[in-house]
């Protein structure tokens, strides 16, 4: 097996089924942090919007390294579509894969924003009144979705994949403040936050436009990516299917 040139964190070989799995975990425990997180930091801090946001980053950033350091060597930890479509594009998954990569992250996703509201006494499901858009809170997206595939890229081709963890958490942590979205950079995160009408939902009204944004700022990541690492994104470089 050749070394794995795709952007995600890790180079897992198990099971389609077991990184399936992995996926929805990982993406589970995300939403309850993110969710769950922004319900306390609201109860916590209910006249500070911007100390909850803090709060809110710090739990999510925190959370998602040590999701990815314990779930990465079993499916990369792309908890993200975004993350997985450009990585099929580059040559690292097949799509039967990212169809399976996807449909676990949009279900673990949801199952953890359930999981998350029913930890704090609400309705397990609560549609999102949060309505989120304008064009610069769109662009926002778009900026944070390719920032993100480019922090994941540039870490693991200089072979600094063990750092990818510690990286993509601060990205996330940081990007919730010098982004006026706060950063979702994720569908299938986007979807599920909208079933919770709380400090860190969505609008479901809003979900389409941020998905959008969020594939246009993955197609110019995998461009980017392309360009700037030639030489670690041939898909022959590695046998198809291989992890």
């Amino acid at each position: 097996m050749h070394p794995a040139p795709d952007i995600a964190v890790g180079v897992p070989s198990p099971s389609l089924a077991r990184r399936a799995v992995a996926e929805a975990l990982g993406t589970a425990f995300l939403l309850i942090a993110v969710v769950g997180s922004g319900i306390a930091a609201q109860r916590l801090s209910p006249h500070d919007t911007g100390l909850a946001l803090l709060e809110n980053a710090i739990a999510t950033g925190a959370a998602l390294v040590a999701i990815i350091l314990a779930l990465g060597p079993i499916s990369g930890a792309h908890l993200n579509c975004a993350v997985s479509a450009v990585d099929a594009a580059l040559g690292g998954l097949r799509a039967r894969e990212l169809g399976v990569y996807c449909a676990a992250q949009l279900c673990g996703g949801i199952a953890g924003t359930v999981v998350a509201n029913a930890m704090y006494g609400l309705v397990p499901v609560t549609v999102s009144h949060h309505a989120r858009g304008g064009a610069g809170v769109l662009l926002a997206e778009c900026v944070a979705t390719f920032g993100l595939l480019l922090v994941i890229a540039g870490v693991t081709r200089a072979g600094r994949s063990g750092a990818a963890p510690f990286a993509v958490g601060a990205y996330i942590a940081g990007a919730y403040f010098f982004t006026s979205s706060t950063s979702f950079a994720n569908p299938a995160v986007t979807v599920a936050r909208s079933l919770s009408d709380t400090f860190a939902g969505i609008a479901p009204a809003s979900v389409p436009a941020f998905v959008l944004m969020q594939a246009l700022g993955a197609i110019a990541a995998a461009l980017a990516i392309r360009f700037l690492w030639p030489s670690t994104t041939r898909a022959g470089d590695r046998p198809a299917g291989t992890r």
